[in-house]
């Protein structure tokens, strides 16, 4: 296209911005800062549309005996998160 800007797959990393090529890490971390759920995408994605992808691709094995939870528990009692993530939507 003209001026060189072209549409990027959305599966696609790599965005653009005023500064160059970006991409963004939305991370789901527990207490022990151990991530449990990655999401990236372009750096010019918006944030606040992330936290159910990333929310909904936290995966907690069961240890020990026992069958696995039928729906696991992916609504945490506590969130702290950029400002970015701060939509009507995602405090509820």
């Amino acid at each position: 296209m003209a001026g060189g800007v072209t549409t990027e797959p959305d599966d696609q990393g790599l965005g653009r911005s005023r500064g160059g090529l970006t991409t963004k890490l939305h991370l789901a971390v527990e207490q022990g800062q151990k991530p449990l759920s990655v999401v990236i995408t372009a750096g010019q994605r918006r944030d606040s549309l992330q936290l159910e992808p990333v929310l909904e691709n936290i995966r907690v094995p069961r240890i020990g005996p026992g069958r696995p939870h039928r729906r696991p528990h992916r609504r945490p009692d506590e969130v702290r998160a950029d400002k970015a993530y701060g939509s009507r939507k995602n405090r509820a």
